[in-house]
């Protein structure tokens, strides 16, 4: 299921891996993952066919790669931006503008994800299903910890967290829209006072506008 290499340097397959699903992507956008060969990745890499099929076995292995990255990069950015926060306020602002900046920094894979992903074996579609659950499992924990501190008022955690999923999402998905007109920080912005006004408690509501304010 997951992509095997026969070079066996840990730190070679990275880079390597990075070239070349920078170049998957830009391609896989532009023109479909159907009509893009490995030979047309290679190129625009900079390196020979030759030379990725020691990093991937087939061009699925790519477009799977290339979803992964997405989703390793919740992973790793949704915690660093927990670090030294203790209040759930703060938790679940940090947590739903981590997951944004990962979108905003990675559009063209995020919509890619949307209309790539039935490409892919059952095995590895789970694959991504398993993944995408462990990064919502960081929202809805943040969510939860909300309520628990009587800042959200009691409601359904996971329409929530898909609420959260589907506004970061958005920015990918009409991209030629809202980058015209807002930047991500005032994105994030505008959906957090759209979402949390509706559903913090009076002393959710309080602990928000505080954090506003330390903003300003």
């Amino acid at each position: 299921m997951q992509v095997t290499s026969i070079v066996e340097d840990p730190e070679l397959v990275q880079r390597r891996r990075k070239e070349i699903v920078a170049a998957a992507t830009e391609l896989f956008s532009k023109q479909g993952f159907d009509r893009t060969t490995i030979k047309e990745i290679a190129s625009l890499a900079g390196i020979s066919s030759g030379l990725v099929y020691q990093y991937v076995r087939e061009k699925d292995d790519v477009l799977l790669l290339v979803i992964l990255d997405v989703v390793d990069a919740y992973a790793r950015e949704i915690p660093r931006a927990l670090e030294g926060l203790d209040d759930p306020v703060d938790r679940l602002v940090a947590t739903v503008g981590a997951y944004c900046r990962v979108v905003d920094k990675r559009c063209a894979a995020t919509v890619l994800a949307y209309r790539s992903t039935k490409s892919l074996s059952r095995d590895r579609r789970r694959l991504i299903q398993e993944r995408e659950l462990e990064t919502n499992a960081m929202i809805s924990a943040a969510i939860a910890d909300c309520i628990r501190s009587r800042l959200l008022r009691k409601i359904n955690v996971d329409v929530l967290t898909y609420q959260i999923v589907l506004i970061a999402h958005g920015w990918a998905l009409k991209s030629w829209y809202l980058k015209s007109r807002l930047s991500i920080d005032q994105y994030i912005r505008d959906s957090l006072d759209i979402l949390l006004g509706a559903i913090l408690t009076t002393a959710g509501q309080k602990r928000y506008a505080a954090r506003r304010g330390r903003r300003k």
